[in-house]
C-alpha cells in the first residue's frame, strides 16, 4: 500500500474516504498485517473525524444558504 499523509487536514474528503476504503480492505483481508493493525485503525479513526467534521461544515453552510435564499425570497414577497 502507498504511503499516507500521516495529517489529515491536509487532505479532502473524497480522498479521505477513499483512504478509509483501503484501510478496510486491508482489515478484511485474510493477510492482516498484525504490527500494523492498531495503526491502521488509529488512522481510520482519525479520518472518521474529518469526515464527519467537514460533513459539519457543509451542513451549517448548507443551512445558511437556504436561510438566506428564504429571506430573500421573503422580501420579494413583501
Amino acid at each position: 500500500m502507498a504511503t499516507k499523509k500521516t495529517d489529515t487536514t491536509s487532505i479532502g474528503y473524497a480522498e479521505a474516504v477513499a483512504e478509509l476504503e483501503e484501510i478496510l480492505a486491508e482489515l478484511e483481508s485474510e493477510e492482516v498485517d498484525v504490527d500494523r493493525l492498531a495503526t491502521q485503525v488509529k488512522r481510520a479513526a482519525d479520518l472518521i473525524e474529518l469526515c464527519r467534521g467537514r460533513l459539519g461544515e457543509a451542513r451549517t453552510e448548507i443551512t445558511r444558504i437556504v436561510a438566506d435564499l428564504e429571506l430573500l425570497d421573503g422580501d420579494e414577497t413583501s
